[in-house]
């Protein structure tokens, strides 16, 4: 397996394909990645030489932020926009959306699973 960014990428898929496997590369990147590097997208990871390989890592190195210093970034913005108390902030704190869907009936991903309320079905059934 080729090890790029602290990564090992799949060898048995395409080049394209096997660097969106990395944290911050997604499929576009990847293909840009592998047009200024000079390797075909169509070519496996196996058939790659080890001089193909550290040209991609050296390019991803000086061009992209990647990985635990992506993740990292993305958690002190998170933590900026909390501290600052931002609508988005607040969001953020509470567990909800922060970008304007609705929650009455969705956000389940966000919210969790359901949590039923004792007694809730009985009054229903009163009315």
């Amino acid at each position: 397996m080729a090890r790029i960014s602290g990564v090992d990428i799949p060898r048995d898929k395409k080049v394209d394909i096997s660097l969106s496997y990395i944290y911050g590369i997604g499929r576009p990147t990847a293909e840009k990645i592998c047009d200024s590097v000079g390797i075909s997208r169509e070519s496996k990871v196996r058939d790659l030489s080890d001089d193909e390989v550290t040209r991609i890592r050296e390019f991803i190195d000086k061009n992209f932020t990647v990985e635990g210093e992506l993740r990292k970034q993305v958690r002190t913005d998170i933590q900026r926009l909390i501290e600052i108390n931002s609508y988005r902030g607040i969001r953020h704190r509470r567990g909800l959306p922060a970008r304007g869907q609705r929650t009455k009936t969705n956000a389940r991903t966000k919210r969790g699973p359901r949590r039923t309320v004792a007694g809730r079905r009985r009054a229903a059934v009163k009315k």
